[in-house]
């Protein structure tokens, strides 16, 4: 049987990415980011997760940060040149992006929004995001990510 392409792979092929498409069983729910990387058995530092935030302005920005790592609001504000952002309710993602929660993907929204990741994304050689759906990742180079998005690098995370 063919392997079904998601929309993220579409995109990466259409512009010439070399990715790498990686698979996981699970159920109706999404999986955690540390779950994946287990099943996966790939460092969770490799693996980043999408998060969607609404700035005070009420634009809509994107962070992309390792799934061992929260998102530090006044950070992120501050990358984006924000007051104060704040996460979008989960029942506006689909809407906003395209994807549910669980299978959002910096690649391939709806609209290309502001995108910050977090800078640890350039000490990796490749790193894992959604390819879209629950159960699917690709994995390809930060800077192609980065470029595919018209992405900025910044300190979005909080300390450890």
């Amino acid at each position: 049987m063919a392997e079904q392409k998601t929309n993220v792979m579409r995109t990466l092929e259409q512009k010439k990415i070399k990715y790498i498409a990686h698979e996981y069983p699970h159920g109706d729910e999404a999986v955690d980011g540390m779950t994946v990387a287990n099943i996966l058995g790939i460092d969770p530092s490799r693996i980043f997760k999408t998060l969607v935030v609404r700035g005070a302005s009420k634009k809509i920005y994107v962070f992309v940060l390792p799934v061992c790592a929260e998102l530090e609001l006044k950070k992120a504000a501050k990358a984006a040149g924000e007051k104060s952002v704040a996460m979008v309710h989960v029942s506006e993602i689909n809407a906003l992006t395209g994807y549910v929660r669980g299978g959002c993907s910096p690649i391939g929204m709806r609209k290309l929004y502001p995108t910050f990741y977090d800078s640890s994304l350039l000490e990796q050689d490749t790193v894992l995001v959604s390819a879209g759906k629950i159960g699917r990742q690709v994995e390809l180079s930060p800077a192609a990510l980065i470029a595919l998005t018209g992405g900025k690098t910044a300190d979005i995370i909080t300390e450890e």
